[in-house]
């Protein structure tokens, strides 16, 4: 008699298992905020390495748009043009905090006839560890 007991014991608890709330947590487990989405980056011209075609200036317009989810208190936005062939600075603003996804900048100071590259770094606030970097090259021609 007490090995049917014990049958019939297990088999409710078998029967029983599917109904049992045992609900995952969508956030690796450990009760934080959930990871934040990699910043993907689209710049106009493109910052992807290639070089731009000479143009007269003397402004060269930038624009920057993150394409990702806005990490949750924004990104910084560095952006910077120097001579190529020694690396002097001649455009370097202070860096730009934002929550806007589009970000206009007007390159100026530009030499003439000096082939030169833009550096442009965005930086997540919330995760500093979350960049993207990219560049191009372009010129100013007399």
């Amino acid at each position: 008699m007490k090995g049917l007991l014990n049958i019939c014991l297990l088999l409710i608890l078998v029967l029983s298992l599917p109904f049992c709330s045992c609900k995952k947590s969508n956030n690796g487990g450990g009760g934080g905020t959930p990871e934040e989405e990699n910043l993907m980056v689209v710049t106009s011209p493109a910052a992807d390495g290639h070089t731009e075609a000479p143009a007269p200036g003397p402004n060269f317009p930038l624009t920057v748009t993150i394409t990702s989810k806005m990490p949750p208190q924004g990104v910084r936005i560095e952006v910077k043009a120097a001579a190529e062939s020694n690396g002097t600075v001649f455009y370097s603003p202070t860096s730009v905090t934002t929550t806007n996804p589009n970000s206009n900048f007007t390159i100026t100071n530009t030499p003439v006839n000096i082939p030169s590259v833009v550096t442009i770094t965005v930086t997540s606030v919330s995760k500093p560890s979350n960049k993207f970097t990219g560049t191009y090259k372009y010129s100013r021609k007399s």
